[in-house]
């Protein structure tokens, strides 16, 4: 480790469940093809199932440059550089990954692939200056849920750095078969009990049939509609926002006023989508998760469904970087998709 970053000489041994996510880290660079050998990858150290990202480039035979900091809800730079290194050390790449305190020049102008992730985010304008022409951002989700705010999208077309998004449904990531058991893991979480019930899904994006598939496999009710404007009176006792924040204004009283004439006695899962706390409070309208998610965040994350999902989501989009970073042409059947 360099740069001063907050860590014992020592990782702590990882818990059983790393040995699951190192072998399922595996299992995805083999199914993707994977193949990162001399390139140096410039992301984030992370707690968690998130701490997976910087092992899988490094697995994957990439140079790691991994960068923790102190954050309010998933620890400190000191938790995201010894729960990176143990998953590191446990999958036998741990000479691969330094794990630096701050992003320099220095680590920008040498790298292939910069990703998207929560602890190099935003990436700037002076960020993408610093970057060589050859460089690849990856971006962990498809193209269509990009936020402006994480990226300076202008300065990078300026200069001429690719972006790569991934393919989310791609048989070999498969990240979106996991959202509908997300939604139901979120309504559960609040103590709602989804067999027999009645749940719309307001929900105008790709999100749709697979949120709509995971409550059914659960024994609910499932009725779509695009907006609350279209959502008809049919005695709901859950409704479900899943609404591209970037399309839609944050839901406030007239929505609500709508919401209650709808369903006056749902709860409303927010699973997607920006929401006036407030607004439905006065409102009389439950919204879980009791804690509001960021502008422009989910509500739930996919972590809370284990390894998994975020080890798929994770691989996949930097599969489509390295793709990129190869020629690959952008295909919206491919694993990249070029933005």
């Amino acid at each position: 480790m360099t740069d001063g970053c907050p860590c014992s000489a020592f990782d702590p041994v990882p818990p059983a469940s790393s040995t699951r996510c190192s072998n399922s880290i595996q299992k995805r660079i083999d199914a993707l093809g994977l193949d990162l050998h001399g390139l140096h990858v410039v992301t984030e150290a992370a707690t968690g199932d998130y701490a997976c990202t910087a092992v899988v480039a490094a697995l994957a035979g990439a140079r790691v440059t991994a960068v923790a900091r102190d954050t309010r809800r998933h620890g400190t730079a000191r938790d995201a550089a010894l729960q990176t290194l143990g998953l590191a050390r446990l999958a036998g790449v741990r000479e691969k990954i330094d794990v630096v305190d701050a992003i320099t020049e220095a680590h920008l102008a040498d790298c292939d692939i910069l990703t998207n992730s929560g602890h190099l985010r935003p990436i700037t304008a002076g960020m993408i200056a610093a970057l060589p022409e050859r460089a690849v951002i990856g971006l962990m989700f498809e193209g269509w849920e990009f936020r402006g705010e994480d990226l300076d999208l202008a300065a990078a077309r300026e200069r001429g750095i690719r972006i790569a998004a991934v393919n989310e449904r791609h048989r070999d990531v498969a990240v979106f078969p996991f959202l509908g058991p997300l939604c139901l893991r979120l309504l559960q979480d609040a103590g709602f009990h989804a067999p027999g019930s009645h749940v719309a899904v307001v929900c105008d994006n790709p999100f749709a049939p697979f949120l709509r598939d995971g409550l059914a496999m659960a024994a609910a009710g499932v009725e779509l509609a695009p907006s609350i404007a279209a959502l008809r009176p049919n005695g709901w006792d859950a409704v479900v926002i899943s609404l591209n924040p970037a399309e839609n204004p944050l839901l406030g009283a007239g929505d609500f006023a709508a919401l209650r004439a709808a369903a006056p006695r749902a709860i409303v899962a927010q699973f997607w989508g920006d929401i006036d706390r407030a607004a439905a409070a006065a409102a009389g309208v439950r919204v879980v998760p009791a804690q509001a998610p960021m502008p422009g965040h989910m509500g739930i994350l996919l972590n809370a469904l284990g390894h998994e999902p975020i080890v798929r989501l994770q691989t996949g989009g930097l599969r489509a970087a390295e793709l990129i970073f190869r020629g690959a042409a952008s295909s919206s059947e491919g694993v990249a998709h070029l933005i």
